[in-house]
């Protein structure tokens, strides 16, 4: 449990026992859904070897930084990156996404410059735009304030379906760069960089190389695309969205029972500006790495022999770790990677 979170005003472990609470309801609804709740997407069979694949999130508090910066053009593309890149997580190719939109106010240049970006997030991941919705909600959200949520939808035939039961002890761990940030842990970013380091969106900090604004708005990394190529060729194994609860929480989602993970700490860079969070909100490095990315947004799971072609072929893939006998995800102190 991250403390410096729970501090900010995100209790993960409430949040754990709430998808515990609808996983048991799910479950008393009858269907024909071949996983549960819990894993990254859910699958529904539809017949013919396939099945139907979807997910559902939003971009959580980093649309108050873009509201605070008048910067609304790129969290469309955190929506579709958090919920394409859960798809791909069980090899499934995304189809088409549909947003929601919530605003205290309409005002139609904003909105557009919201959508637009939700295109372009669909455009990277391959994905039709079908539609969506815009809800004005006066008298419960302020006039310029906003939320946004959507789902995508994708396909897989089952017989190339990615997931645990294909992983193997002793299979290579290979983590995908992030592009910082991504969409997860913002209540303990503007808790730590705006009101207890005092900066401001516009500052420009030496060690991060730009504005701040721009640090805190850069698009979350869209893997499908490399994702689907690889798993075409039948090299990955299982795959890790890694989003809130970092690499501890998600990459045990994609291992199967009696396995675990260990993790080479010093196998990749850690970016600047998770240093920065860190030493601004007093933050443990347990609680960083249960509450962000750490600079990896996807773990693929393969074999041992194939990590070499894998990393080959995406640029800036490391092999960061391996499956071992266990349970959960353990550190190693191992040297840095060059």
């Amino acid at each position: 449990m991250s403390g410096a979170y729970r501090r900010a005003g995100v209790d993960l472990e409430a949040g754990a026992e709430a998808v515990e609470l609808i996983r048991r309801l799910a479950a008393d609804v009858g269907s024909n859904a071949a996983e549960g709740v819990g894993g990254f997407a859910g699958v529904y069979p539809i017949g013919d070897g396939r099945s139907l694949v979807a997910a559902t999130d939003g971009v959580g508090t980093k649309v108050e930084v873009a509201r605070m910066a008048g910067r609304l053009d790129t969290v469309g593309v955190d929506l579709v990156a958090m919920c394409a890149d859960d798809v791909v997580c069980t090899g499934a190719t995304p189809l088409f996404f549909l947003d929601y939109l919530a605003v205290g106010r309409v005002d139609p240049e904003r909105v557009a410059a919201i959508v637009a970006g939700v295109a372009e997030g669909c455009r990277r991941a391959g994905c039709a735009l079908l539609g969506g919705e815009t809800a004005e909600h006066p008298g419960v959200m302020e006039r310029d304030r906003f939320d946004l949520a959507g789902f995508c939808v994708g396909v897989v035939d089952d017989a190339g379906r990615i997931g645990p039961d294909r992983v193997l002890e002793g299979d290579a761990l290979i983590g995908l760069p992030s592009t910082g940030l991504h969409a997860n842990g913002y209540s303990l970013v503007r808790s730590a960089l705006f009101e207890t380091a005092g900066y401001a969106l516009e500052d420009r900090l030496p060690r991060l190389g730009r504005p701040l604004v721009d640090e805190l708005l850069e698009p979350t990394a869209i893997y499908t695309p490399v994702v689907l190529d690889l798993v075409r060729d039948d090299l990955v194994h299982a795959a890790a969205h890694v989003t809130g609860g970092g690499i501890p929480e998600n990459l045990p989602r994609a291992l199967p029972e009696g396995l675990g993970a260990e993790i080479d700490d010093g196998a990749w860079p850690v970016p600047a500006v998770f240093e920065l969070i860190e030493e601004t909100s007093g933050a443990s490095r347990e609680d960083m790495r249960s509450t962000f990315n750490m600079g990896i947004g996807m773990v693929l799971v393969v074999d041992a022999r194939a990590a070499d072609e894998v990393r080959a072929r995406v640029p800036g893939a490391r092999a960061i770790g391996e499956v071992v006998t266990g349970a959960g995800v353990r550190y190693a102190e191992r040297a840095t990677e060059s």
